[in-house]
């Protein structure tokens, strides 16, 4: 897990413990070893190469990126590209930046998010990329590859965050738990991870957001409404006909501001005899091509929508 950092305990009324327990130095930060010792030997040779860091939300790929910056003598800027996405971004910041004389030995750029740039915004980039390598680096950071262009992609050396598992999740939010003071039973932390999971700043900001003087209390209906997996199931066991059916899944998913859609297929699946019935066999199959299809599309809801209209279908 990359945001739990073993430290001294202190006061964190007014703090968000994703950012109070964010490891500062590449020793703290937690799993992905091989990634870990790559980055290392970048460190100690003082050559960073341009890096594309890609996973699901919330397992560590910005703290990495900013643990290889402050470990370093570099200027360096953050971009979210959710937010600064465009050409007029890459022209003016970007190159504004790599472009002008730093203070220190080198200079590097974090691109947040990089998935949001537009193609035209990212095409650019890869002529600043090639132009400015000698002296300026670029770290980006997605969720989904797929969606950087193969000439950026071919310039970066490419990895994938690996998320922690369930338990060793468990392990560090105890931890953290512990460090604050806070009493809680094993127990509740299962919804709390099962719901959020493999988001792991999802996670630590349920636990502090249902810590109350010194004491975890987890409503679990109320977490567990929350869930985007949850609803999508119970909606299709319910009784609505097939439109009210499909537009308020669709309304679900919308509000959720789900991305990864990935774990939703998974919990579908494992989930079939709760509403399949005696079309468990067709909505396998139904499954099975959405989630084909959902690893090689831009456009994953419209995907995951499709195979919930396929799905509706066979149930009515």
């Amino acid at each position: 897990m990359a945001f739990f950092e073993d430290k001294e305990t202190e006061e964190v009324n007014n703090t968000l413990w994703t950012e109070h327990y964010r490891p500062r130095v590449l020793k703290d930060y937690v799993g992905n070893e091989h990634l870990k010792t790559k980055v290392a030997d970048y460190l100690e040779s003082g050559d960073v190469p341009h890096l594309l860091f890609y996973g699901k939300a919330g397992t560590g790929k910005t703290t990495l990126a900013k643990l290889i910056v402050n470990s370093i003598d570099c200027d360096h800027i953050i971009i979210n590209a959710s937010d600064e996405n465009n050409v007029d971004t890459v022209r003016t910041k970007v190159k504004g930046f790599a472009s002008t004389i730093g203070f220190r030995n080198s200079k590097i750029v974090i691109l947040d998010e990089f998935d949001y740039m537009t193609p035209n915004a990212q095409a650019i980039l890869r002529n600043l990329m090639e132009t400015f390598s000698k002296h300026c680096r670029f770290i980006l950071t997605c969720n989904y590859v797929e969606k950087v262009i193969d000439p950026i992609q071919s310039r970066c050396q490419t990895f994938q965050i690996v998320p922690p598992t369930k338990k060793d999740v468990a392990v560090q939010i105890s931890q953290i738990l512990g460090k604050e003071n806070v009493k809680f039973e094993l127990k509740d932390l299962v919804p709390i991870i099962d719901a959020s999971y493999p988001d792991i700043r999802k996670i630590i900001n349920t636990c502090q957001l249902n810590s109350s003087k010194g004491i975890l209390k987890v409503d679990v209906s109320n977490i567990l409404s929350s869930d985007i997996k949850i609803k999508v199931v119970d909606l299709l066991k319910g009784n609505d006909d097939k439109r009210n059916k499909y537009m308020k899944i669709r309304q679900a998913v919308a509000d959720s501001r789900i991305q990864d859609f990935s774990e939703l297929y998974g919990y579908l699946y494992e989930k079939i005899d709760e509403y399949a019935g005696d079309n468990t066999s067709n909505v396998i199959l139904t499954l099975s091509e959405g989630q084909y299809k959902d690893s090689m599309v831009v456009d994953k809801e419209i995907t995951f929508m499709a195979t919930i209209i396929q799905i509706v279908g066979l149930l009515s």
